[in-house]
């Protein structure tokens, strides 16, 4: 069991950070503690009588699989009573009226959670594990949160990925530290104020010189860390397996992306209505399978991926892939190809089977497994065989396994349909990521 001296330099002095500010960002690597250094900073405070009842909001697979097994790990938290107040709503209710210090729940249900306690809230001391989920100040979690600023001491935000579409990202997350001080009462003035907008006003560019304004007007308010500059991480090799479609296949792209229109071999006509659409059934047809309907028939229109990705397998039989999908049809094409291939599921036991290497390969989306899970021991290789236009879940599942424990070099293999949107993707992926690097850069101490 470890103690407290096995912290890291830099985790305490996360921990001093939270301790001081008391409502703070930590814009924090994928695999420098996040977790374990806010426990801390948590522990002491409740020792010293400065809080009370601490509430951690998180996504739902790590609220029901992280924190309490986080603190079951480390000696000087092990007096910590920690519930977790997911699943149904007795079930909730029942956790939540539980003697405990932290209690825990999944961020779906935090609107709930406010409406539940109405005025009457009682957690002085509130954890966001991946704040950038609340990017998004329409939603109803921000707006529910935003409720009980008043009533809570301590605000802690966490995250890897602040700005994952850039810096109008930042504007809620900031907001709940400190009210709008920073950036702005309201999102339209933070957008008056940093940006210019196009025509139409849908497309917002920052101005001359608005970037590091922003930098320097949170910098006070957040810890920038970087994994490369506190970790010795196995190298990283992104890699990208040219797919070239059959022509009839490649054709039939082409057609679709001029004429918004398809015509299918089984008679069935596919339109794109909006650009969304039409993107969306793009990306379909370059991985291979196109649906149909609304209920989610699909036609195959090639194995051009398949067949590479099998051909990738053969080249390296001794090792174990974890593959990211983006459809439930390549899901199920995948399954058909590979009979043997598990999906990554909820169960822990799962997680436990891939990390002792009893899975040749793991299928996961990257949306329900970008964040939380430790995979690094199970294998060295991720497949992206269906892209994402997400940063956040883009960085996030490669952090699965290029992390702290990793042994191997991790190779990152794209398997990109050679003149399709896949190549758009990428690029758009890597000039996000730029923004978000400068952000951080900037924000370091």
């Amino acid at each position: 069991m470890l103690s407290r001296s096995d912290l890291h330099e830099y985790q305490n002095r996360f921990v001093e950070f939270i301790k001081n500010k008391k409502r703070c960002g930590g814009f924090l690597s994928m695999g420098l503690g996040k977790s374990v250094s806010s426990l801390t900073a948590v522990s002491d405070l409740i020792d010293g009588f400065t809080v009370k009842r601490v509430l951690v909001v998180a996504p739902l697979r790590v609220a029901n699989s992280v924190w309490e097994q986080e603190a079951e790990k480390w000696a000087h938290l092990n007096h910590l009573k920690i519930t977790v107040c997911t699943g149904s709503e007795r079930a909730r209710i029942a956790a939540l009226y539980s003697d405990a210090d932290v209690y825990v729940i999944n961020r779906e249900n935090i609107a709930w959670l406010v409406e539940h306690y109405k005025q009457k809230w009682p957690f002085d001391c509130v954890v966001i594990d991946e704040a950038s989920s609340f990017k998004n100040p329409s939603s109803q979690r921000f707006k529910a949160l935003k409720k009980v600023l008043p009533f809570t001491e301590y605000m802690v935000l966490l995250t890897g990925t602040p700005s994952p579409n850039g810096l109008l990202d930042l504007w809620s997350q900031i907001y709940l530290l400190d009210f709008g001080q920073a950036l702005g009462r309201t999102m339209t003035a933070y957008k008056q104020r940093f940006f210019e907008s196009d025509f139409m006003g849908y497309k917002f560019t920052p101005r001359t010189g608005a970037p590091e304004q922003i930098q320097n007007a949170i910098k006070p308010l957040v810890l920038s860390m970087s994994a490369e500059d506190y970790l010795q991480l196995p190298d990283r090799i992104d890699l990208t397996e040219t797919v070239e479609l059959p022509a009839k296949a490649m054709s039939q792209y082409l057609d679709f992306e001029k004429t918004l229109l398809a015509e299918l071999d089984g008679g069935e006509e596919i339109e794109a209505v909006s650009a969304a659409v039409l993107a969306n059934k793009l990306l379909q047809l370059a991985n291979g399978a196109i649906y149909t309907d609304e209920n989610h028939n699909y036609t195959e229109t090639h194995s051009a991926k398949l067949d590479a990705l099998e051909e990738l397998t053969e080249r390296e039989p001794d090792e174990n892939f974890l593959i990211a999908y983006n459809y439930k049809s390549d899901l199920e094409r995948l399954q058909k190809r590979f009979p043997d291939a598990v999906v990554l599921d909820k169960e822990a036991e799962t997680i436990a089977r891939w990390n002792r290497g009893e899975i040749k390969m793991l299928l996961a989306h990257p949306a329900s497994a970008s964040m939380g899970l430790n995979l690094q021991q199970g294998g060295s290789i991720i497949v992206w065989f269906g892209l994402t236009w997400s940063l956040e879940n883009y960085l996030q599942f490669n952090a699965r396994l290029h992390r702290q424990g990793q042994m191997k070099p991790v190779r990152i293999v794209h398997l990109v349909a050679q003149g399709t949107i896949d190549e758009r993707v990428l690029k758009v992926i890597a000039e996000k990521d730029c923004v978000q690097n400068s952000l951080l850069h900037a924000l370091k101490p």
